[in-house]
C-alpha cells in the first residue's frame, strides 16, 4: 500500500465508507468490503493526491524563495562611485 495510516484513522475511514454505501448506494457492506476498498483506494487514488500535495509545496516553496530574494534585494545598498 503507498499511504500508510493509523489503525485509528482506519477505522474511521471505514466507518465513513459504511455509511457512504449505506445512506448514498442503500448499501450495507462489512468490515472488510469498506477495508478492501479503502486499500483500492489508497493503492489506485492516494499517488495522484499525494502528486498533488507535492505539487502544491512546490508553488508554496517557490513562491517564498521568490519573496525572499525580493526581500535580500530590497537589503542592498547604493554603492556611490
Amino acid at each position: 500500500m503507498f499511504i500508510k495510516l493509523p489503525k485509528e484513522t482506519k477505522d474511521g475511514i471505514k466507518e465513513e465508507i459504511i455509511s457512504f454505501f449505506y445512506e448514498e448506494r442503500d448499501e450495507e457492506i462489512g468490515e472488510i468490503a469498506a477495508e478492501a476498498f479503502l486499500d483500492f483506494c489508497l493503492e489506485k487514488l492516494g499517488p495522484y493526491f499525494y502528486n498533488e500535495g507535492v505539487q502544491d509545496a512546490i508553488k508554496i516553496i517557490n513562491e517564498r524563495n521568490m519573496n525572499a530574494e525580493e526581500d535580500l534585494h530590497s537589503l542592498k545598498r547604493n554603492v556611490s562611485r
